[in-house]
């Protein structure tokens, strides 16, 4: 199978390192493009694989298309591309903003649409894959099995790929948002910057497995750490007096609104 990535960027190169790493496909079977000798410059020498400035060479024999390009990018490169490609090529997109449909935009092109999130970059993604009016069942284990090399993939309709964009797609920021703040009050109360940050960490990430291995909800969870009059009732009460968890529901809410904004043009 061989896969031709538009574009040379970091969730291009995550990808890359996951199908490669975990032998989904050989580095012969995969060409990288981009406009920066620097970018494939490292490709090449980072992970064997052919790359080229050429996008239109570089899909001709391709079995897959990724386009990793920003959206903004799509409009002047993908005509030179639409025009070299197979016909019975799949392209998968990881663009943020472009439906399937402006994408084959009335040709026989099989799409299926990818919203990755940056933990990618460690093996630790979440990404929703949906298909586009033509793909197949066959296109979403191929897009599956290429995403599941750098995480978590699950198939979603093209319709929630607005609502995975505020969840996941966003969701790196919300949690960084969220330790930026527990950082600050560490500072405040006194804690050294290296011990803080450990502890920090450790409980984000310590929290976010015991509620993935104990399949409990996160309520139920929340509710057996709150003992009523204790150090942790104080500051959830603080948090509900705040108004956080509405604030949080509007802030995805007002993301999957600007998602639908930008496919919308």
């Amino acid at each position: 199978m061989n896969i031709t990535f538009i574009g040379a960027g970091n969730m291009a190169e995550a990808i890359v390192a996951g199908i490669i790493g975990n032998e989904v496909v050989t580095a012969e079977e995969v060409c990288v493009t981009d406009i920066s000798e620097a970018r494939l410059e490292h490709f090449e020498f980072g992970y064997g694989i052919r790359t080229s400035m050429n996008n239109a060479e570089a899909v001709a024999n391709a079995d897959v298309v990724v386009l990793s390009v920003k959206p903004q990018i799509f409009p002047a490169v993908w005509p030179e591309i639409e025009s070299a490609l197979k016909p019975e090529a799949l392209v998968i997109s990881i663009m943020a903003g472009i439906p399937s449909a402006t994408i084959a935009h009335g040709q026989p092109i099989r799409v299926v649409r990818v919203m990755p999130n940056t933990p990618a970059l460690i093996g630790r993604g979440a990404a929703g894959i949906a298909a586009g009016e033509l793909a197949t069942e066959f296109d979403l284990e191929i897009a599956c099995t290429l995403l599941g090399a750098v995480g978590t993939a699950v198939v979603v309709t093209e319709e929630e790929i607005d609502a995975v964009t505020a969840l996941s797609g966003s969701g790196p920021a919300y949690v960084f948002y969220l330790l930026e703040s527990m950082l600050e009050a560490a500072d405040q109360m006194g804690l050294k910057p290296g011990i803080s940050r450990n502890l920090a960490l450790a409980t984000v990430i310590g929290a976010a497995e015991l509620m993935l291995e104990s399949g409990e909800g996160a309520a139920e969870l929340r509710a057996k750490v709150t003992s009523k009059g204790g150090t942790t009732h104080a500051a959830i009460s603080t948090l509900e007096e705040r108004g956080v968890k509405d604030s949080v529901v509007a802030a995805l809410l007002a993301a999957q609104a600007r998602s639908k904004e930008l496919a919308n043009g």
